[in-house]
């Protein structure tokens, strides 16, 4: 069974209109990646959430409903003097999302400095894939960063796989050229590339998928996905020299896009890690996000998604 470890942050969701009802939640791209994937494989891929927590309450209910989804969390952190972020959804009428963040001094900001992330970090050379995004890079100090893109390389050397969705938040960097200098290390690292058309656009200025997979291959990339929403998604294997373009099927009613990426990347590794075509993970991914997209919040009630099975 392949194992795949996650790192990132979660964070407290609120879902609703300013000063009416809200819905209290949570949700994390990364995290969101992993409640999605560990339903559809059913135990038949080992997720593992990276992460740091608090010891509160909201703490504890996360870690426990976290399990109940069988994410593992013998590598989430726990940190006494700090708790987790915040956020909250504002939707418009056709479904899309903005933000607004409380997340500067939570607990996943400083994972890495935590007195036991070394045993974090040992535990990771035994998985099949690391995974992490943009915003998985953006939360860290940057002295943090430095480190963890050492960890990625020593990994990488012991042969374990890297995925990133580079999931670009302008809003979590102090400028572009920082981020662009901080996703050149990381690109270069990555046998799996994850990435959106829309941020690849606001980041690097691309015109179009074809420039953006021009400069993925130049960048060290090895695969990539180039996920193009209602049209669906280029797949590039570099190394071997092949392309596929596979279509999606157009959801009616949109409801709240706010996990469409994360899930679909869920979709896709479910079938990566088990050995799939692309053609078969990008369709599972086009499978997963379509049902998300019809429900409210990242993580959607458990039973709209219990009819799918990638295993």
């Amino acid at each position: 069974m392949k194992r795949i470890a996650l790192l990132g942050e979660c964070m407290i969701e609120l879902n609703g209109a300013p000063f009416g009802a809200m819905v209290q939640a949570y949700g994390g791209d990364s995290l969101n990646t992993a409640v999605y994937l560990s339903r559809c494989t059913k135990g038949q891929v080992g997720v593992e959430y990276v992460s740091a927590l608090g010891t509160d309450a909201i703490s504890d209910g996360m870690i426990s409903r976290w399990q109940e989804e069988g994410v593992g969390t013998e590598l989430v952190l726990r940190d006494s003097t700090r708790q987790p972020g915040l956020y909250l959804i504002q939707l418009d009428e056709q479904g899309e999302r903005t933000f607004l963040y409380w997340r500067n001094q939570s607990a996943a900001r400083c994972m890495m400095q935590h007195a036991n992330f070394s045993k974090v970090e040992a535990a990771l050379a035994n998985v099949d894939m690391v995974y992490l995004s943009g915003i998985s890079l953006a939360i860290l100090p940057a002295e943090d960063r430095i480190r963890l893109v050492d960890m990625l390389v020593k990994l990488s050397q012991q042969g374990v796989e890297i995925a990133f969705d580079s999931n670009y938040r302008p809003a979590l960097w102090q400028n572009a050229d920082e981020a662009r200098e901080c996703y050149r290390q990381i690109l270069a690292l990555t046998d799996l590339a994850l990435v959106t058309n829309d941020d690849e656009q606001n980041l690097w200025g691309d015109s179009d998928e074809e420039q953006t997979l021009v400069r993925l291959q130049a960048a060290g990339v090895k695969k990539a996905v180039v996920k193009m929403g209602a049209q669906g998604n280029h797949y590039n294997d570099f190394v071997a020299g092949t392309r596929q373009t596979i279509p999606t099927t157009p959801v009616e009613t949109v409801v709240d896009t706010t996990s469409a990426g994360d899930s679909f990347n869920a979709g896709f590794l479910a079938g990566y890690l088990q050995g799939k075509g692309a053609e078969q993970c990008s369709r599972q991914g086009h499978q997963l996000a379509g049902i998300v997209i019809q429900h409210k919040g990242a993580i959607i009630p458990k039973q709209a998604t219990d009819a799918i099975d990638f295993a």
